[in-house]
């Protein structure tokens, strides 16, 4: 979906009242009625939106960008280093220009907020801890069950 395009205000909704909608800065839309986010669209510079060619040379800088940032969180995936952290990092580049990012990045905070939210309940916490526990001793069984069967042998020693 191109970041002009109209169909990011059916998406988004209508904006305020006083809002011009052209997904500039000072524009914030109600969601759910509990607080306002910015405007869905592009946040270029007015010069650079107002000439076609040098708009989506913008475009294809930033998606580059975005993407070179993404790719090196992907490869920290395995390896040592931030990878999510990263990788939303390049989401957040992306969501300067594009929509379909933007979406994205609104629908994975309100995830994490629901998160966060449902881990702090008392209920929640007091089962996470009971969970816990009842790994950590089984974890304490197995090794105290190999130690009284091989003593202090590293297993891949104890048949030597």
């Amino acid at each position: 979906m191109n970041a002009e395009s109209d169909e990011r205000r059916k998406v988004a909704g209508p904006a305020d009242a006083g809002a011009a909608g052209d997904g500039t800065q000072g524009d914030v839309e109600k969601v759910d009625g509990a607080h306002e986010e910015p405007a869905l669209g592009s946040r270029a510079p007015q010069f650079i939106k107002a000439s076609k060619p040098l708009h989506l040379s913008w475009q294809v800088g930033v998606f580059l960008v975005g993407l070179a940032v993404v790719a090196g969180g992907v490869i920290m995936l395995p390896l040592p280093g931030p990878g999510w952290l990263v990788i939303f990092g390049g989401m957040a580049i992306w969501a300067t220009e594009f929509v379909w990012a933007q979406l994205v990045l609104r629908w994975t905070k309100r995830k994490v907020t629901e998160a966060a939210h449902k881990a702090l309940d008392p209920r929640v916490r007091r089962r996470n801890m009971a969970l816990t526990a009842i790994g950590l001793a089984i974890i304490a069984v197995g090794v105290a069950i190999y130690v009284s069967k091989f003593g202090f042998e590293m297993p891949w020693k104890v048949g030597q």
